[in-house]
């Protein structure tokens, strides 16, 4: 039991490291622009830890009925949980994107932004904001699989992500080679498609691999009796962490 737990504690930690180094990445890269770019990106972050949130919370619900499945020996009943999950994951991180990218002047202003912050850097938001389904369904994809007890895959998925990230930061924000230079904006761009191609990767592993779930015959239809299930497991763990969340929000608002 004490191997078990060890092998599946180590890449979660480094998975959650690899979350952290991506936000720091990008505030060294965007440092190098002056302090406006800085701001927007720590009100953008402030602002994307709701999102984290609600991904988490979504996570904890699927990786339940996941991992109950995998226990009871029910191979299908898991893969059809985490299709599940990840259908309601992209439902609901869809809506969010297009409320975040259409919103995301108003959300900055409302976080105290100046209106010159807002000009300059503003596009920045819009595309983190929008592409937020990304690192949505990275978490509620990755949750799938540490359910099945595949927590090393869940990790190498955003060591992917992030080395693309830190690969591209520094090409979009200052121009390199035939990049465009797109400045604080090149930091969101390469950030985005980090987030994009890990949760791409980690849905062909699911679909196509060699894992404990085989998605490719699942049917991509809303089963509700299952999406019930996991949105009552994940309810109260999304409120608690929810509130400690917006509580950060509103300290760096004020």
């Amino acid at each position: 039991l004490s191997r078990s737990i060890l092998l599946l504690a180590v890449p979660m930690v480094l998975e959650m490291a690899m979350e952290s180094i991506s936000v720091v990445v990008d505030i060294f890269w965007v440092s190098h622009l002056g302090p406006d770019a800085v701001a927007v990106v720590g009100l953008t972050e402030s602002m994307m830890v709701v999102v984290y949130t609600l991904a988490m919370g979504l996570s904890i619900g699927a990786a339940a009925v996941v991992a109950r499945r995998i226990g009871e020996k029910d191979s299908e009943g898991a893969a059809r949980a985490a299709m599940q999950s990840i259908l309601l994951g992209l439902a609901i991180s869809v809506s969010l994107s297009i409320f975040g990218a259409l919103s995301a002047p108003w959300l900055l202003s409302q976080m105290g932004a100046p209106s010159s912050l807002i000009e300059e850097s503003g596009l920045f938001s819009s595309v983190m904001l929008g592409g937020s389904f990304t690192a949505f369904m990275l978490f509620t994809i990755n949750a799938a699989n540490r359910g099945a007890g595949d927590a090393a895959m869940a990790m190498r998925v955003l060591w992917v992500a992030n080395i693309i990230n830190m690969i591209l930061g520094p090409l979009c924000i200052f121009g390199i080679g035939p990049f465009p230079a797109m400045g604080v904006t090149g930091a969101a761009v390469a950030t985005t498609l980090g987030r994009g191609i890990g949760a791409a990767y980690a849905l062909y592993h699911l679909c196509y691999g060699k894992g404990r779930l085989q998605l490719a015959n699942i049917p991509w239809r809303p089963e509700w009796d299952i999406i019930k299930r996991i949105l009552r497991l994940s309810g109260h763990s999304t409120f608690q962490v929810l509130v400690g969340s917006l509580s950060w929000v509103l300290l760096v608002r004020m």
